[in-house]
C-alpha cells in the first residue's frame, strides 16, 4: 500500500518533468524563431518558469555533450534518461511484486 504511493509519486514526478522539458524546448524554439516575443510579460514568465525548472538538469548534460553549432540536443538526452528511469522504476516494481516483497 505504501509502496504503491511511493512508486506512483516517483513516476508522476518523472512524467511531469518529462513534459516540462518538452515544453521548455518548444518554448525555446518558438522564442528563437521569433514566433513568441519575450517582451510580452506572460510569455516571459512562462518561458522563465520552465527555464528555471529544467536548466539545473539540462546544464550538466549540455556541458558534457560536444558542441554541435547552434543545435542543442541536451533536451533529447534528458528525455531519453527520464524514459529509462521510468522503465527502471516499473521494472523494480515488477520484480518486487514477483518476488513477493510487495503486495
Amino acid at each position: 500500500m505504501l509502496l504503491d504511493a511511493v512508486f506512483f509519486l516517483l513516476l508522476a514526478a518523472l512524467d511531469l518533468f518529462f513534459w516540462a522539458v518538452i515544453i521548455a524546448a518548444v518554448l525555446s524554439l518558438l522564442i528563437g524563431f521569433r514566433v513568441l516575443d519575450t517582451r510580452n510579460r506572460f510569455v516571459w514568465l512562462v518561458a522563465d518558469f520552465f527555464a528555471r525548472l529544467t536548466e539545473p538538469v539540462l546544464r550538466p548534460v549540455r556541458a558534457r555533450l560536444p558542441h554541435l553549432g547552434g543545435i542543442d540536443i541536451s533536451p533529447l538526452v534528458v528525455l531519453l534518461l527520464l524514459q529509462a528511469a521510468m522503465i527502471l522504476l516499473r521494472a523494480i516494481q515488477g520484480y518486487l511484486i514477483r518476488g513477493g516483497l510487495y503486495f
